[in-house]
């Protein structure tokens, strides 16, 4: 059993990334019913939530049906990060994370993300500002290093472990990397294997199949995997994976029904969350990987991603279970 604080987990837990524009509430949701065991919000600016701005409060819901769900914020001042973490500790998330490891430049040029990882001593009194606002367990998420020339994970790890962080998530890439190229995991077995550290190291990077999540928890030693982008559009993918370490085989592959009836709870959990207009908007670029790998589908993607009203939508998926009833997904 895997513990965060007061929190415990399942041996090996699998958790759903913090992504912008994809792990909000809906489908943080749809995640948890298909194997998730703890997941995180869009990462949240630390000055946006202290200015008020609506959408980094929006962030800050959470449910009880999601738990055990940690809120992640990202910034680059000691007392903005203190009092960001002060707001986000009275809606009562089981853990706050910090990200250092978005690449993105406008989070890199303020200073904030996986800028932070040229100056450690900052990254430590960043952390230090938000574990001494909260009763609740800090985790942190962060990558290598800058680039090849200076990673600097084992240094990282150490310190923030020293400090009181509760559990660490290294994606396996440096900054300099972005998304491209293979990510490194011998790294997050070097840190694992440190005889200094007891925190829970989980890793993260192109965990993208049940047999490569096997093959890493054996090869790297982690405490559990974090999954992002294989998981948009595909939540069934934690199930899959603890399917497979327990039997060796796989669960037959979700059908254009199973595609269509998470598309049809993501939309009506969107509208009720955003309301009607805006979830419908903000769900469109969802659909291409829901979707993705069925034939001739294209005309189907057009209507769903022009149409405006919930009764138009929900008798285009009504046509679309229809047309490919039967259909099998390779």
């Amino acid at each position: 059993m895997i513990k965060i604080g007061n929190i415990e987990l399942p041996d090996f837990p699998l958790l759903l990334a913090p992504m912008e524009d994809v792990s909000d509430p809906p489908y943080r949701r749809l995640c948890k019913m298909h194997g998730a065991d703890m997941m995180y919000s869009e990462f949240i600016s630390s000055e946006g939530l202290i200015r008020d701005a609506i959408k980094s409060r929006m962030k800050l819901d959470i449910f009880d049906y999601e738990r055990p769900v940690g809120i992640q914020i990202f910034g680059g001042d000691e007392e903005a990060m203190a009092l960001s973490s002060k707001i986000v500790s009275t809606v009562n998330p089981d853990i706050i994370d910090i990200n250092y490891g978005c690449p993105v430049k406008k989070v890199v040029c303020k200073g904030a993300g996986a800028g932070v990882l040229k100056d450690v001593d900052l990254m430590i009194r960043l952390t230090k500002a938000v574990i001494d606002s909260t009763h609740l367990p800090v985790t942190v998420k962060t990558r290598l290093g800058w680039d090849d020339n200076s990673i600097n994970i084992d240094e990282v790890a150490e310190r923030l472990q020293d400090i009181g962080v509760a559990a660490l998530s290294i994606h396996a890439r440096t900054r300099a990397q972005m998304y491209k190229g293979h990510s490194d995991w011998s790294h997050i077995a070097r840190v694992k294997n440190n005889p200094r550290i007891t925190m829970p190291i989980f890793g993260n990077g192109d965990i993208d199949s049940p047999e490569k999540a096997l093959q890493y928890k054996n090869e790297y030693g982690i405490d559990g995997i974090m999954i992002g982008r294989a998981a948009i559009g595909y939540p069934w993918i934690f199930n899959e994976i603890k399917h497979y370490f327990k039997t060796g085989e796989h669960l037959a592959k979700p059908t254009v029904v199973d595609r269509v009836e998470a598309v049809r709870n993501h939309l009506t959990w969107a509208m009720e969350w955003k309301g009607e207009r805006l979830g419908i908007v903000e769900t469109r670029p969802h659909y291409t990987n829901y979707f993705k790998g069925i034939h001739s589908f294209k005309p189907f993607k057009q209507k769903l991603v022009t149409l405006d009203r919930p009764e138009e939508l929900f008798a285009a998926l009504n046509e679309i279970e229809q047309a490919y009833a039967g259909y099998e997904v390779v």
